[in-house]
Formats: structure tokens, sequence, C-alpha cells
């Protein structure tokens, strides 16, 4: 088994094996960030803490359609991966506030610069589902 690539300095270059091997792809860096940015509401929560601090019923009341329960697991999973610090201010009664950190701010250039490309590049996408059946 061997260690997961960290040295692909652009995506479109990196060396696979053909096939991938499954163990390699849920090992690689990249599949595991994906993973993180893919559910339905870690974008969101980055960008809203990417303008400022937010306290939890913040984060609840600006995200419309997020649960009490998913917004913790969401909040859980950016902070256990270190994008994401949890403050808790010594006051009756605590108070709790969620900031990015410096690697969770990091983040935020490239997401933008993927969130530019899906916006110039929408009409083609829907364009293409148009034609193309969903099997």
């Amino acid at each position: 088994m061997s260690a997961p690539s960290t040295a692909v300095t652009s995506l479109a270059s990196a060396d696979l094996p053909m096939p991938v091997p499954a163990e390699e792809y849920d090992r690689c860096p990249v599949t595991d960030v994906v993973r993180l940015m893919s559910d339905k509401w870690s974008m969101i929560v980055l960008v809203l803490l990417g303008r400022r601090p937010h306290r939890f019923n913040e984060l609840q009341r600006g995200i419309d359609g997020i649960s009490h329960r998913m917004l913790t697991r969401t909040l859980r999973g950016l902070e256990s991966s270190g994008l994401v610090h949890r403050r808790v201010h010594a006051t009756v009664p605590p108070r709790v506030e969620y900031a990015l950190t410096p690697l969770g701010e990091s983040l935020l250039e490239p997401l933008s610069g993927l969130a530019d490309w899906a916006v110039r590049n929408w009409p083609e996408i829907t364009a293409a589902r148009s034609r193309v059946p969903v099997s």
C-alpha cells in the first residue's frame, strides 16, 4: 500500500495508476477535502464565517433550512478538520462563538475560484444536462 501523494503540484498533471486503486483514492488528501466540502452545508458555513465570527444561533438563522442537529454536525466536522475554531466566552450563560482558523481562511480563495468557475460555466453545464438524459 503506497502513501498518499501529497506532492502533486497540479491535479491535471498528477500521475495516476490505471485503474486507480480504491484504497489510494480513499486516502487521497484531495478526496478527503472534497468530501468535507461536498456536504450540503459546509461551504455556506465557511462563507458566513469568512465574513466574521458568528454565534450558533446567528448561523442557524442565517442559513434557511439547516436544522440544529445538522449545523452542530457541520461545525464539529469543520472544527475537527482544523478549519473552524469554537471559542467559549466565560459569561453567564456561556457565549459560544465560531470563527475560521487561519487554515479555514486559506481555503476561501480556492473556494472562491471554484465558485467563480461555477457561475461562469453554469449556462454551459445546464445546457449539457438538458441534452443528456439522466439514467
